[in-house]
């Protein structure tokens, strides 16, 4: 065994993310270290749920994570959606029962617990979806689609959860004696919040983002530049996200399960801004970081091997320089992320508990894995990288 001191530090259980995107590889051929998995870590997500991505590369990586020969938080999908539209390469066709029971025992046997049921045009065919998930034992997740009346449904036939925002500013009592009389969760993903502006484009006007030392480190710089440094200044009232938050800590007031989904807006990072912008909507901290933790630990069935630091769970933790209680800005401060028990300097991402190992250099880091520094690269330097 190995102590490591944290005194004067804050632990808490690693970040849940149940609605992340990002991709594995290309075209089949995947990393044996993936940056996009790494930044995730880096900021604290120890376990995600990827709600749309391709079956083959994500379940993979899943499998090798879990064997220890991937270098990522605990990664679990849905895999490729079943998408009701017809001309889409993920078209599947459910006309009947039968139908749905064979496209989730094909998605089972791929490795998946839970399955997306995309835009199926019919109410019958979403519902098929459900009763064949209930035989299986497996969740189903619906796209929320922006449409009001369409998500109502999805609370009403007993979905897992609601993907995205209700495209609305505010709920009434109808909506509120509806869904609290349910088992049905909420994943707002605030960052892209329907109706209205959307939050991630929020932190780009509020913050430097192409100057985040720890992003830089792990997410290539075209890739960050190219969202963050040409930025649209709008009034802090026509930010849209602020009224999906508020409408999010009323159901979670409710006792509606609220949880954080950040969908791969802004790699590791957006987590925070998640956790953040669920406080601008009047959740309190301790209330943002559930949200962020516990909540979507039970969301996916989950709870009794993540989500809290207690006994005989998984040891998955995150230590930080600040306290997230005293202002949820210091969930930032990352100093170690712990997962599965192997413990991570979240600057570097080199291995410093009971195992010491330095991670390989990405393609785009100029020295080592010591990252580039905001302030260093050129555009020739990001050239040649590419």
């Amino acid at each position: 065994a190995k102590v490591v001191d944290v005194k004067g530090k804050t632990l808490m259980p690693g970040l849940v993310d149940v609605h992340w995107h990002g991709s594995m590889g290309v075209d089949g051929l995947m990393p044996e270290q993936s940056w996009v998995q790494a930044a995730s870590l880096a900021f604290g997500v120890t376990t995600l749920h990827d709600p749309s991505n391709n079956s083959e590369t994500i379940f993979a990586a899943s499998e090798l994570g879990k064997a220890g020969m991937l270098m990522s938080p605990r990664i679990f999908s849905t895999g490729t959606i079943l998408y009701g539209a017809a001309s889409a390469g993920a078209h599947v066709e459910i006309d009947s029962l039968d139908d749905a029971r064979r496209h989730l025992r094909r998605m089972q046997a791929l490795g998946g617990f839970s399955v997306k049921s995309y835009n199926q045009p019919r109410r019958d065919q979403r519902q098929k979806v459900l009763q064949a998930a209930r035989e299986l034992g497996m969740l189903v997740v619906p796209e929320g689609g922006s449409l009001l009346q369409h998500n109502l449904t999805m609370v009403v036939d007993g979905h897992t959860g609601v993907e995205h925002s209700l495209p609305v500013a505010r709920i009434y009592d109808d909506v509120r004696q509806l869904w609290k009389g349910t088992r049905v969760g909420y994943t707002p993903t605030l960052g892209v919040s329907y109706g209205g502006l959307m939050g991630e484009n929020y932190w780009y006007q509020k913050t430097n983002v192409w100057e985040d030392t720890r992003l830089l480190s792990f997410v290539p710089r075209r890739v960050v530049d190219e969202r963050s440094r040409r930025r649209v200044m709008v009034p802090d009232e026509e930010f849209n996200h602020q009224n999906v938050a508020r409408v999010a800590k009323e159901l979670n007031d409710l006792g509606v399960s609220v949880q954080l989904g950040a969908h791969g807006q802004r790699e590791g990072l957006a987590a925070h801004w998640e956790l953040a912008m669920f406080v601008q909507g009047g959740m309190t901290p301790m209330q943002a970081l559930r949200a962020g933790t516990l909540s979507g630990a039970r969301y996916l069935g989950m709870d009794a091997d993540l989500g809290t630091l207690e006994g005989g769970k998984l040891a998955d933790l995150v230590v930080l320089d600040k306290n997230p209680l005293e202002d949820i800005s210091n969930s930032r401060t990352v100093r170690y992320t712990m997962v599965n028990g192997h413990l991570y300097d979240a600057n570097t991402l080199n291995e410093v508990g009971t195992r010491q190992r330095t991670r390989a250099k990405f393609f785009f880091e100029k020295d080592g894995n010591e990252g580039w520094s905001p302030k260093a690269s050129t555009h020739a330097n990001e050239q040649v990288c590419d």
